[in-house]
């Protein structure tokens, strides 16, 4: 049957530029329906039938739009020649900043100068400035769906608040003019300059970048500071400004001392959407490396940061994943090498290897990019995991000390490395220093993985087994156990308290990792039902040593959180040892000592607890002890056994033990663990009696609870000790480790 003719009494025929924008532009018919026409409406009902692709979304609304009607004005509340003034100024602003970006030449930037001009230093906290007073920085989505600025998300205070407002060199507030006007100027000097729209604006970031380099202990070491701080002078398009990747990962790194915008979940878990905006953007740069090539070196250097950041976030399989690739990474670039280079290469060697280091600042940086990736690889393997790298396959020699690397002292060329004889008792003085014995301490426990992961290949340990038939058993547990603390400089045999109250995190985890690779090497062959058992002395005195240096940093009003965080794998461990002594006690129905050792379980776990605060590594340690108190938790008949050494009141250093007049502790007695110098000695020893008078007992010491400090930014170096209880505090330690020595 044939359509009938369309006549004008049935479709009215329209007006010229009736029809909506989008059927005018692609020549559709239009009814010009309000508010949508016909034709978009179908367009956009078919399009909304097919599920988005990942990471798009439907519009909400079909996408048809009109001419603005007759008589209307422009903008309203708006005068048009006043608009029009402003859009010519911008206009001329915007030629005049792309005619000095085309004669711009990287010679003629002075590093001495900023290359904005409201660049502004930010003191303690992170406040917003004329040129952030518009929300350039990082916008991430919120969870209504609008979008925020990433300097507003961080700082958590609205761009309004006279808070928000910097002060100038008058010291009065700058008066700010509308977003449309000087703030969009600004970004738009910014987006000319060449500068990343993803990063904070310049003021912001290097407020983040005092904070990573005073605050991080980990990934700081790879940079150095101050040529690195000069170059963030330099014009954004400069090739010696900093990449990107870098900058990206030092937001994220510092972010855990100066965000606040975390999001804490039901479960317990945290998140930063600041933190991931940057791992993400980070993590892109990789991506896009790791398939051209581009970039590679400052890119790995990013790379070590983030995994660091992961480290301290307790993030396990991204941490174990970049722990290979980095050292996968750093192999073909020769890193491993004496001087990081090697001279097979050749001249028609392929661009992805790194040329000759140019200068003293280049060599010295690239081994510490490589010895950050070997630490790197040994901390996370500590699980009696394989490393990434052998040992016998690292021929870089040690770096120099930080204040040679930090002042640019063109020194000889440190003459250790891992094969050098008597690396980890030998110290000269001009290649000494806390950072390069904890870099020994640390390839020192690795030694101790290599060993329990080599054996347990073969055959797993058995605790009837004495290990110390073995040569190289007993050649290890004397390097690791003696001679290493034993050979410690004269300077370094403190714990890094010093008097002045600063603490040396370095040197104090020298003294703490040893321990825990005694713990290590000796845990598979304890037995507390055997008194001449020199593992089981061994562990005890690595435990109650970790636990006094614990002690002894209470005292002070230090915030353990700034302490290195492989610190708390190192209280895992003692509390590993604590839950087996507890266990122990248990079957035999000692209720005296199962509390001692139940209130020592529990400072480890508060202080595991009290560094999550800041770096959830700490909690989640402190989730898997709690897997692994199940047992002596439904075994024990203490009442409220997980509430012991838990302290009266805050900042108390009283706990609920008992304390005789006369300053001493309890006087129950300890473990029957025999005294350990060496196998050969415990033959002596006669019977399990005479042990049990050979030791003392220990009470509890309660958690040290802490105010959390206003600026996260603050100097280490000066926080003050202060505690009311001092002489009490070294009374008990001394009194608790009389009968074991640190053999």
């Amino acid at each position: 049957m044939p359509k009938a003719p369309t006549t004008s009494a049935s479709r009215s025929a329209l007006r010229r530029n009736q029809a909506c924008l989008s059927c005018r532009k692609r020549k559709l018919k239009c009814d010009a329906a309000r508010p949508h026409c016909g034709t978009c409406v179908k367009q956009w009902q078919a399009l909304i039938s097919v599920p988005p692709p990942v990471g798009y979304a439907h519009p909400l609304e079909p996408q048809c739009s009109y001419d603005p009607v007759e008589g209307l004005p422009i903008a309203p509340e708006v005068d048009p020649s006043e608009r029009i003034r402003s859009l010519e100024e911008q206009i001329s602003q915007l030629r005049s900043q792309l005619n000095e970006t085309r004669n711009y030449s990287p010679a003629s930037s002075s590093p001495q100068q900023p290359f904005i001009s409201t660049h502004h230093r930010i003191g303690s906290g992170i406040s917003t400035g004329p040129s952030s007073s518009s929300g350039r920085s990082p916008t991430t989505a919120s969870p209504n769906g609008h979008t925020q600025s990433a300097v507003d998300m961080v700082n958590g205070i609205s761009i309004d608040s006279p808070g928000s407002q910097m002060r100038g060199s008058t010291s009065s507030p700058e008066m700010l003019h509308s977003a449309g006007t000087r703030g969009s100027d600004s970004m738009m000097d910014m987006l000319f300059a060449g500068w990343d729209p993803d990063l904070p604006e310049p003021d912001v970031l290097n407020h983040y970048i005092e904070v990573f380099f005073r605050c991080d202990p980990c990934g700081s070491r790879v940079l150095h500071k101050p040529s690195f701080m000069s170059t963030m002078h330099l014009h954004p398009k400069d090739p010696n400004f900093p990449h990107s990747a870098v900058l990206h990962a030092i937001c994220a790194s510092a972010s855990r001392w100066a965000s606040h915008d975390i999001i804490t979940h039901s479960d317990g878990s945290r998140r930063d959407r600041f933190a991931d905006f940057h791992v993400n953007k980070t993590r892109s740069y990789i991506d896009k490396t790791m398939a051209s090539g581009q970039d590679i070196f400052p890119v790995m250097q990013a790379c070590i940061l983030l995994s660091w950041y992961f480290y301290q976030e307790g993030r396990w399989v991204e941490v174990w994943i970049f722990a290979a690739f980095q050292t996968r990474v750093a192999v073909p670039l020769r890193l491993n090498y004496p001087g990081t280079f090697s001279s097979a290469q050749g001249g028609s060697s392929p661009g992805a290897y790194l040329a000759p280091p140019k200068d003293f600042l280049d060599l010295e940086s690239r081994r510490r990019t490589w010895w950050m990736t070997v630490m790197f690889d040994r901390i996370v393997s500590v699980g009696g995991w394989l490393h990434s790298v052998d040992e016998r396959d690292i021929g870089t020699e040690l770096p120099l000390r930080s204040v040679d690397f930090e002042h640019s002292t063109d020194t000889l060329d440190n003459e250790q490395n891992l094969a050098t004889k008597d690396l980890f008792i030998q110290h000269p003085p001009a290649y000494t220093d806390s950072f390069l014995l904890y870099l020994k301490a640390t390839m020192l426990f690795g030694r101790v993985t290599d060993y329990n992961t080599r054996t347990n290949l073969r055959a797993p340990p058995i605790k009837a087994h004495n290990p110390f038939n073995t040569p190289d058993f007993k050649e290890l547990d004397q390097l690791v156990c003696v001679d290493f603390l034993q050979n410690l400089p004269a300077n370094s045999k403190h714990l890094g308290l010093g008097e002045d109250g600063a603490l040396d995190t370095d040197l104090y985890m020298v003294h703490i990792v040893p321990h825990a690779a005694t713990i290590t090497l000796h845990n598979p062959y304890l037995n507390f039902g055997d008194s001449q058992s020199v593992s089981t002395s061994r562990c005890i005195n690595a435990t109650r040593a970790i636990l006094s240096a614990y002690y002894s940093l209470s005292e002070t009003s230090l915030d353990i959180t700034r302490l290195h965080p492989f610190v708390t794998i190192c209280w895992y461990l003692a509390a590993v040892v604590q839950i087996q002594l507890c266990k122990y006690f248990i079957e035999i129905n000692d209720t005296s000592r199962e509390s001692t050792v139940w209130g020592e379980i529990n400072v480890l776990r508060f202080a595991m607890l009290e560094y999550g605060s800041r770096s959830p590594i700490g909690t989640r340690q402190e989730r898997l002890l709690q897997g692994l108190m199940t047992e002596i938790v439904r075994l024990t008949t203490q009442m409220h056994p997980l509430e012991m050494g838990v302290p009266l009141y805050p900042f108390s250093h009283s706990g609920v033990f008992p304390i005789n007049k006369g300053g001493s502790a309890g006087t129950a007695s300890g473990a029957p663990l025999p005294d350990s110098s060496s196998f050969e000695d415990q033959q002596s020893l006669t019977s399990p009696a005479s042990l049990r008078s050979m030791v003392g007992s220990t009470p509890p010491m309660p958690m040290v609870m802490r105010r959390s400090r206003g600026d996260p930014a603050a100097d280490v170096a000066s926080w003050r000790t202060s505690s009311p209880n001092t002489s009490y505090m070294q009374n008990i330690s001394r009194q608790s480790y009389t009968h074991y020595p640190s053999s």
